[in-house]
């Protein structure tokens, strides 16, 4: 992962900025949204996994958006705009084809957006957001966030050891590779068990959760958190006021239109603006700090 200086931000600063923009993502479904979403999701994913991020783009989320765009109209035939007619006798429409688009754009832009929270937000920021109010989840969540990473790099040194033995999955008939894929499984299952008990073990045997306990962390909110806070708040404020008064509204269906909620374009254009520059807040951030960086050296 790429040194990212949003990730200096203090929890509260990274969690609202997700919980704003992936709720924008999911929820708003004008296209030009919907574009912005994705540009400044897949920009950051890139800046943060590089080419990991690349590979899941090429490899996960262009196949789930043409399959996502294409069942779409298969099944949904709601529409004015007739295209054509399918071999079952059901219509083609173009606001069906239009709305799978926006729809297949949206999952695969949410997906993006998780996978640069995965990034910035670590478990011990979880665990410092939640471990006074609810501490269970946060343990519980903590666990989960890291649990994949964690579940990868050690089926591999199990599946290293099986092969030494002579149980690797790539050798042997059909029957003794699912015998020995069966068996790393197993294998696999019971460390993950043994690990979740001996976390909580750990942290039970620590007084993690009870009463009164105090808790050493390295955050302080600073003034640089302040305003980071206020610009992502004021600008998602006045999104949602305009979202609330229907000043960027997009229909899809009987027939594709734009409604403005009779407010001129120019506020449509506003909340565009701020929309972009809300989402592209963290690498505006990092290109600020980069170039102070190269300033200094």
């Amino acid at each position: 992962m790429n040194k990212d200086a949003f990730s200096s931000f203090h929890p509260i600063v990274n969690m609202s900025y997700f919980v704003v923009v992936i709720g924008f993502a999911m929820f708003f479904m004008h296209p030009v949204s919907l574009g912005i979403s994705l540009v400044c999701a897949f920009t950051y994913n890139i800046y943060l996994n590089r080419k990991k991020a690349v590979r899941m783009g090429l490899l996960l989320m262009l196949p789930m958006l043409i399959l996502t765009a294409a069942l779409n109209p298969l099944f949904n035939h709601q529409g004015a705009t007739i295209l054509a007619y399918l071999p079952n006798g059901n219509p083609l429409t173009l606001e069906s084809t239009m709305y799978g688009i926006a729809a297949s754009v949206m999952l695969i832009t949410v997906i993006a957006w998780f996978s640069c929270f995965n990034a910035v937000m670590t478990s011990d920021k979880f665990v410092y957001l939640l471990g006074r109010m609810i501490p269970a989840l946060s343990l519980i969540l903590s666990m989960a966030l890291r649990f994949v990473p964690v579940f990868f790099a050690q089926i591999k040194i199990v599946s290293n050891a099986q092969k030494c033995i002579g149980r690797d999955v790539s050798s042997g008939n059909i029957f003794r590779k699912i015998k020995h894929g069966i068996k790393i499984l197993s294998i696999m299952v019971t460390w993950a068990l043994e690990n979740a008990i001996e976390t909580a073990d750990s942290m039970k045997s620590r007084g993690y959760g009870l009463p009164g306990r105090t808790a050493f962390s390295i955050f302080r909110f600073t003034k640089r958190d302040g305003l980071a806070i206020s610009y992502i708040l004021i600008c998602a404020a006045i999104i949602l006021i305009g979202a609330v008064l229907e000043v960027h509204r997009f229909r899809y269906f009987p027939t594709i239109r734009h409604i403005s909620g009779g407010f001129h374009k120019v506020w449509t254009l506003l909340l565009f603006a701020l929309h972009f520059i809300l989402c592209i807040f963290p690498l505006i951030v990092n290109i600020k700090e980069d170039l102070t960086w190269k300033h200094i050296k």
